[in-house]
């Protein structure tokens, strides 16, 4: 079986300098907000090319302390995508604010900068673009339609460390960005952990009181804050982890690449090339009888993803924020057809062929036609 994800791979080729890394932090007993931390948030924020790196326990944790950060309140509106995970819509709500859903362009599966100018309120106070499947939003225009309006940038990089447009990073383009380090993600730990990053010194320190039950020094409580902190043993696999990223986002293109050229000749839809823009956390085509194609795959030996069967106002929890099916239009057929190919850095250019062959065969034996 070729597996969507392998992170016993990963483990192979980093376990004495984890391990090593790990170790030393369990013989420290400075568990909490231990130097590793530091250490990390340091790398981190260079990594970025931001000022500052806040780590937290999660990637839900950083949005929801990214819009705090922001002065976003209850009563507020929030725009974001539909086509995301439901934390990028529970952060919002965590807020107390209203979440506002707007689609996805249909090139780039990103937020439609223009439906973004279009649900501005005089209520709007932030926007929070997706960078889906580690490709950057069009940040460009989305940050000129803010700026003019203005409204705050907070970014969902939770799939794109390492993007890049124009030497600038994902997470560097709002007033924050905000990262998971989920173990599947890019970049990730041995358990749950995020990170915010900002530019803004202010920012920082609010977010790191808040990280702390809202401390100002043991015990002086001047935030209602909350337990959001990274532990010690996470920071230290990360910082292990981030010196290795690099070399693994350049394996990430360099097997997308394989990808566009092999499925060039199957006339089933692919993501195509996007530059640095990308760093292939997933690698989705498109595809008519998508859940068929899954399990005939499964059969052949081929295990794949769905990112994501139903977009966020789909979701029996989150209906409310729309009226229904047809509400918006891109993301329901983007969430009807994609299937996410395995992609992982350690990944051979033998599997990636076997992939294709398989995804083929089994086309043909359905007549399944592109979308």
């Amino acid at each position: 079986m070729i597996p969507f994800l392998d992170l016993k791979a990963q483990y192979e080729t980093i376990r004495d300098p984890l391990e090593q890394a790990v170790l030393d932090a369990l013989r420290s007993c400075d568990y909490v907000l231990g130097s590793p931390v530091q250490r990390f948030e340091t790398a981190f924020a260079e990594y970025c090319g931001s000022q500052e790196a806040i780590s937290v326990s999660s990637g839900t944790s950083a949005l929801h302390l990214a819009l705090l950060a922001a002065g976003v309140r209850p009563g507020d509106e929030v725009v974001t995508v539909p086509m995301t995970f439901v934390a990028t819509v529970a952060a919002i709500l965590y807020a107390g604010a209203k979440p506002v859903l707007v689609d996805v362009d249909p090139e780039t599966f990103t937020m439609d900068a223009q439906a973004f100018e279009d649900a501005i309120t005089p209520r709007t106070r932030a926007v929070l673009p997706v960078h889906l499947h580690g490709r950057l939003a069009n940040m460009a225009d989305i940050c000129d339609i803010a700026h003019r309006h203005g409204i705050v940038v907070i970014e969902d990089a939770a799939q794109a460390h390492g993007a890049e447009r124009d030497g600038k990073r994902a997470g560097t383009f709002g007033l924050m960005g905000c990262f998971s380090f989920y173990p599947g993600k890019n970049l990730g730990a041995c358990g749950e952990g995020g990170a915010v990053v900002t530019d803004d010194p202010d920012i920082a320190a609010t977010l790191r009181c808040l990280r702390d039950w809202g401390q100002k020094g043991k015990y002086n409580h001047v935030l209602h804050g909350y337990n959001y902190r990274l532990d010690t043993i996470q920071a230290a696999a990360l910082d292990v982890k981030l010196r290795f990223l690099p070399s693994w986002t350049e394996s990430r293109r360099r097997i997308a690449a394989l990808y566009d050229e092999l499925l060039d000749e199957t006339g089933i839809q692919y993501p195509g090339s996007a530059g640095r823009d990308h760093v292939y956390h997933v690698y989705a085509i498109q595809i008519a009888e998508r859940d068929h194609v899954k399990t005939r795959l499964a059969d052949a030996g081929v295990s794949t993803g769905i990112h994501y069967p139903l977009p966020v106002h789909r979701q029996p929890a989150y209906s409310s924020l729309a009226s229904g099916l047809g509400s918006f239009p891109v993301s329901e057929r983007l969430a009807k057809n994609f299937l996410s190919l395995p992609i992982f850095p350690e990944m051979t250019e033998t599997q990636v062929h076997d992939v294709v062959d398989a995804l083929a065969r089994v086309a043909e034996t359905r007549h399944v036609e592109a979308v």
